[in-house]
């Protein structure tokens, strides 16, 4: 078996973190592997002499050269950039993507990255994820995408993308297990203190950081339920605080959000259970009923569908020490 030619794509901008991330992980697994394994061979590259990252980092970059994998890291993506403006300027960086993917190479982007595959044209009628954060603009920029904002990492005929930030390490691991065995990839995972286990980002999700609905019925709406999280759902009882039906309640909600009253609460009430499970020692049927649920097995079911893991397992894994 050769070497595995991983190219990472390094552009202004970029966030440096995401250029090394993988290219350091899979050297630790060639170190791992051993001498006699055929391990990696790594290279940032870019169609330009110069490249500066985020924070005005610069990068030491090589010519664009052929790659088994083509890496493409994430950049800053905050309220008021024009990203349309922004891809513009990269236009290098897209053809290269794309005369990449024509060549019958893999590509794998990190984080926002995948702005610059849709830029591409790779992502159309693929099966895809990004940052949760901005999966929703991801999927208006691309609506012909299949977008899974819950996924941490998703490939499709060639073409794979990964959550923010950490859900690089998920990829290289996924790399190292189909290059070097799940000898390697588990070793170098306790090695790095890496999570070899994740399968959603659904966990991460703080629906509070999402762009908020635009309309004050709904904003009003959800702000009563958020202050009766652990009453009983009664839509008669809804639509009566705001003086409408329960027609016109669902019909403006739909048109505001994009869901219905019980969706929004439920998410509401997993995110409180969340910071309960986080935060206290209440048992789970105690955390359940806090958050509107009698039925145990019921509240357990509805957060497992919510965050991918249940009650017991989310605690243990992301339970802080109670004092």
């Amino acid at each position: 078996m050769s070497a595995l030619r991983v190219g990472v794509l390094a552009y202004p901008g970029c966030f440096a973190s995401e250029v090394f991330g993988v290219p350091d992980l899979v050297t630790m697994a060639g170190h791992v592997a051993g001498p006699e394994h055929a391990g990696y061979e790594v290279t940032v590259m870019s169609p330009r002499r110069r490249v500066v990252a985020s924070g005005g980092v610069a990068l030491s970059v090589s010519p664009l050269r052929d790659a088994d994998v083509l890496v493409v890291p994430g950049f800053e993506l905050h309220p008021g950039l024009d990203v349309d403006a922004g891809l513009a300027r990269l236009s290098p960086e897209i053809a290269a993507i794309r005369s990449h993917a024509d060549g019958g190479g893999a590509v794998v982007s990190i984080c926002v990255g995948a702005f610059l595959l849709a830029e591409a044209g790779l992502l159309d009628r693929r099966r895809v994820t990004t940052a949760w954060l901005f999966a929703d603009e991801l999927a208006r920029r691309c609506p012909d995408a299949d977008v899974r904002p819950d996924l941490l990492v998703a490939t499709d005929a060639g073409v794979t993308t990964t959550a923010a930030f950490s859900a690089m390490y998920d990829f290289a691991l996924e790399l190292v297990r189909r290059h070097s065995g799940r000898g390697v990839a588990r070793a170098t995972a306790r090695m790095a203190l890496v999570d070899d286990a994740r399968t959603s980002q659904a966990p991460y999700v703080d629906a509070r950081l999402l762009p908020q609905p635009g309309h004050e019925f709904s904003r009003r709406v959800m702000r009563w339920l958020d202050q009766n999280l652990a009453d009983r759902y009664d839509l008669a009882a809804l639509a009566d605080a705001f003086n409408v039906s329960t027609r016109t309640l669902l019909r403006r909600f739909a048109n505001e959000t994009g869901r219905s009253p019980l969706e929004y609460l439920q998410s509401a009430r997993v995110r409180r259970a969340r910071h309960l499970l986080e935060t206290t020692d209440r048992t789970v049927a105690a955390v359940a009923a806090a958050v509107g649920y009698r039925d145990a097995g019921t509240f357990a079911a509805l957060f497992a569908k919510h965050t991918g893991r249940r009650p017991k397992d989310y605690r243990v894994a992301f339970g802080r020490p109670v004092r």
